[in-house]
């Protein structure tokens, strides 16, 4: 397993100028994903007023620039929108996943194309976070279904290289208690070690109950961040 840990410190830049460049746009050092797929923005840790500018004419006037947990600054004509605390966790090296556990009364999947509406239906009874319709081609999205509806998933995000982000991990309200979202996760741990990269994920502080679900799976803290979002002038 080859995981530079370093590149997890901006790992949007390091996705949209690895395995994620045919899903973004770039204009010289600013670069953000494609409408649709995500609305992370990408800029070196420390950017000059040039590069603030180019994704300012990415993006256009009153465009959205969600800065995921880049620390730098804008420009004071730049509108702050959120601010939320959160935290980088990551999969051990060497730790074994132990998955392969399948749910005993429901079916787990792998998303597609197809699947999409009921994905963004899901999304939007369970908040997990930011997805879009075509958010599916990050990577690979696993679900579990109950009488044929989709009632949880997760799925692959951000790529750095040597590394693959879990994310979209959410469950129907009327489905949570019962093991989904942990049984989906090892799933794709298993995914992510098997190809030779290691399993990352970021989580709201806030979301204590993600938060001890990722330590008993097995995920350690490996550092604080701040989720940004702005409004270009």
């Amino acid at each position: 397993m080859n995981s530079d840990i370093a590149v997890i410190d901006n790992p949007v830049a390091e996705s949209l100028l690895g395995p994620h460049s045919p899903l973004g746009r770039r204009l010289g050092q600013a670069a953000t994903y494609l409408p649709g797929v995500s609305t992370f923005c990408a800029l070196p840790t420390k950017p000059e007023a040039a590069d603030w500018s180019d994704l300012a004419e990415l993006l256009g006037s009153g465009g959205f620039a969600d800065m995921f947990s880049n620390p730098a600054v804008p420009p004071p004509d730049w509108d702050p929108v959120f601010e939320l605390e959160g935290r980088q966790m990551i999969w051990p090296e060497g730790l074994p996943a132990g998955a392969g556990e399948a749910a005993a009364d429901a079916e787990t999947v792998e998303l597609g194309p197809d699947d999409v509406p009921e994905m963004l239906d899901l999304v939007e009874r369970a908040a997990p976070g930011p997805f879009g319709p075509r958010t599916c081609e990050l990577g690979v999205y696993v679900g579990i279904r109950v009488q044929g509806d989709l009632v949880a998933m997760a799925g692959e995000r951000l790529r750095p290289p040597g590394w693959t982000e879990i994310s979209a991990v959410c469950t129907a309200p009327e489905a949570r208690g019962r093991g989904h979202a942990g049984r989906l996760v090892r799933a794709l741990v298993d995914g992510i070690l098997s190809r030779g990269e290691r399993p990352f994920l970021h989580v709201a502080d806030a979301n204590t109950g993600a938060v001890a679900l990722y330590e008993r799976l097995g995920f350690t803290h490996h550092a604080a961040v701040t989720f940004r979002g702005y409004r270009t002038p």
